[in-house]
């Protein structure tokens, strides 16, 4: 009898995440949770989904995500389309070696919920080309802007240098990189204007996931219903 008590509590959904706002319009504070169920003894949570309920009437509305399981799932409530209403930011780790994340931007008004962002869409979305060049640079293009950025890796060291260039500082042979997806969304108020932008994360990989570069950095704001590429920023890793 213990052991069917067990294994049945195990498979229940918990709360694994909450923040209270109001995300419906009616200017009365909401319930907004994730749950989940958790793996025993480990951090994994599976099922996450988006429960929210309305802080006037206590009706709840539960919504699916569709990429629903990973790792220390979290919501965080802003507004990010400038209506004064909260909109939901959930984030997911997925635990890979990449530090890849999932994120969704739900709206609830009139408990209505509208996903404004995708994090599957901003992948396809955003889109680089990464290139050793001759003379100890790599050369990243981003597709979306037609933007073109050069980074000088001749600190790198004779070790990791000696692989790729000759004496002359010419390529041995051609070497492509790549810009992950999305390791990282951030809500920063940037204009202090109580609206919120987003900061989006994408690690820049040399000839493997783990010979890092840097990170392209793109902040997005709403314009005309959809989030817009507002600056974009390329960061080096020091050395």
């Amino acid at each position: 009898m213990n052991n069917y008590y067990s294994r049945a509590t195990m498979n229940q959904p918990s709360v694994v995440s909450s923040a209270s706002g109001d995300v419906t319009g009616d200017r009365i504070p909401d319930n907004v949770y994730l749950t989940g169920i958790k793996t025993p003894a480990s951090p994994f949570t599976q099922n996450i989904t988006l429960v929210v309920q309305d802080g006037r009437t206590g009706s709840v509305n539960n919504v699916p995500l569709r990429e629903n399981a990973g790792y220390n799932p979290t919501v965080f409530l802003g507004d990010f389309t400038g209506n004064g209403v909260k909109d939901i930011l959930i984030s997911i780790a997925t635990g890979g070696s990449g530090g890849i994340m999932y994120h969704y931007i739900y709206s609830f008004v009139e408990h209505t919920p509208q996903l404004l962002f995708d994090f599957n869409l901003y992948n396809m979305q955003y889109q680089y080309e990464v290139s050793y060049q001759d003379n100890y640079k790599v050369e990243v293009v981003s597709k979306v802007n037609n933007k073109k950025y050069i980074i000088d890796i001749s600190t790198k060291g004779p070790e990791y240098l000696n692989e790729i260039y000759d004496e002359n500082g010419k390529l041995k042979s051609p070497i492509t990189g790549f810009v992950n997806p999305l390791s990282g969304l951030y809500p920063v108020d940037f204009d202090s204007n109580k609206v919120y932008e987003l900061l989006a994360y994408q690690k820049i990989a040399g000839r493997y996931n783990a010979d890092s570069l840097g990170y392209v950095l793109n902040t997005l704001g709403w314009l005309d219903n959809r989030f817009v590429l507002q600056n974009q920023y390329v960061s080096i890793l020091g050395d």
